[in-house]
């Protein structure tokens, strides 16, 4: 008895190296008619290395982490006896599980001289490192001997992408983006081949709703950033962006979103040669979520551009990012070098309760021309007795009265 294993893949295009030479050169047309001869190469172009046939694997080749491996096993009887009870088995060891890969376990009853038992197998690799291959017979004599042996067959998964990601959080302070996250991912081809990037996206975790930002949208009309062509050449990088926003049941709910939360997971499908397809999805992304502190204050609306010494109204949304203090607040308005704040300062705002949110609508006004920034307001706990201090909250554009703001 005497297995077999051979590795089921696609096959290669045919490559030769063409050889030339110039009419005047002593060989004359000896080399070129050579290559019209060729039954490898294509007619009418015989100096392009690829040609028209397919060549099939001759060694083991690199397997990459997310392709799907396949490989085909034949046990043969060299023997001039007949055998009974044959039972094939294949198992996959790799660095944390063995694997059981046999598609049938059944006891084979009989296997005569010259014959064979066949099986394919197939197994989509998900760890790096070393694979053994295990290939186990066990069969009985015609003196009723019974038999058993075991060949190993050792391989190595490479890494075909190397996957770094980034977190960016919305610059803008108005509320509306504030929790808007900005994902990078950089991918980078690391085999020696080139890859089609058939899929890249982003699965979000439950609180977040994602927003790919790799298409240009003109008319009716949508197409990649990366163009026509999405082939990632051996070593080339690419970058991807997506936008993610809390739904609204999580954004609403202050304190949720906070410390360390779950984004999300990347999923990416390629081919290589003739159309072999690999997938990796990476662990869950997460992201050190931005501290608000106890009190958050932050702008639902705002002008873009005001008049000078004409008051304007913005609307504030301040909210308690505790989850079990109540607390009393005191508004305070503090007028700056250009920002003068008009209304009541040090006014009761009430309790507010854990978790919840109040609007408020306030006035004030420029003296400077410019982009100026919106600044001092100090909110005040009274059960604790703590201050909370507000600048640079917003930006806004003061232009001249005799220049209006465009509305």
């Amino acid at each position: 008895m005497r297995p077999h294993l051979m590795r089921l893949t696609k096959p290669t295009l045919f490559t030769n190296i063409p050889v030339t030479c110039e009419e005047r050169d002593l060989p004359g047309d000896l080399f070129n008619n050579l290559m019209k001869d060729d039954p490898s190469t294509v007619k009418g172009a015989e100096i392009i290395m690829l040609g028209e046939m397919l060549t099939l694997p001759q060694n083991f080749g690199n397997i990459f982490l997310g392709e799907t491996f396949s490989s085909y096993i034949s046990v043969h009887n060299d023997s001039n006896q007949v055998v009974k009870d044959i039972q094939v088995k294949a198992d996959l060891q790799t660095s944390s599980q063995r694997l059981n890969l046999s598609a049938s376990t059944a006891v084979v009853a009989e296997l005569k001289p010259d014959s064979c038992i066949d099986d394919v197998i197939h197994h989509e690799v998900k760890e790096i490192g070393t694979h053994i291959l295990v290939c186990a017979v066990s069969y009985t004599t015609q003196a009723g001997e019974k038999m058993y042996f075991r060949k190993f067959f050792k391989f190595q998964v490479l890494k075909p992408l190397d996957v770094k990601t980034k977190f960016y959080n919305a610059e803008s302070d108005l509320s509306s983006v504030t929790d808007e996250v900005f994902l990078e991912a950089q991918i980078q081809n690391i085999t020696t081949s080139p890859m089609f990037m058939e899929k890249v996206s982003l699965e979000p975790s439950m609180m977040y709703n994602v927003s790919e930002l790799n298409t240009v949208y003109k008319d009716s009309d949508r197409s990649s950033t990366f163009g026509t062509k999405t082939y990632l050449q051996p070593l080339d990088t690419r970058q991807y962006l997506y936008c993610l926003k809390p739904k609204p049941e999580f954004a609403e709910k202050a304190g949720i979103i906070k410390g360390v939360t779950v984004i999300g997971k990347l999923d990416i499908v390629w081919k290589t040669n003739l159309g072999e397809k690999g997938r990796l999805q990476t662990s869950q992304l997460q992201r050190m979520a931005p501290g608000y502190g106890d009190v958050r204050l932050s702008i639902e609306t705002i002008p873009d551009t005001v008049n000078l010494e004409e008051p304007f109204e913005i609307m504030c949304k301040i909210t308690n990012c505790s989850s079990e203090r109540t607390m009393d607040l005191i508004l305070e308005m503090c007028n700056t070098n250009a920002i003068h704040w008009c209304g009541v300062s040090g006014r009761q705002l009430g309790k507010l309760h854990p978790s919840s949110s109040l609007h408020l609508t306030l006035t004030l006004l420029s003296s400077v021309q410019g982009l100026q920034s919106v600044s001092g307001l100090r909110l005040t706990d009274t059960f604790l007795k703590r201050t909370y201090e507000y600048d640079d909250i917003a930006q806004v554009c003061v232009v001249s009265s005799k220049f209006p703001a465009e509305s």
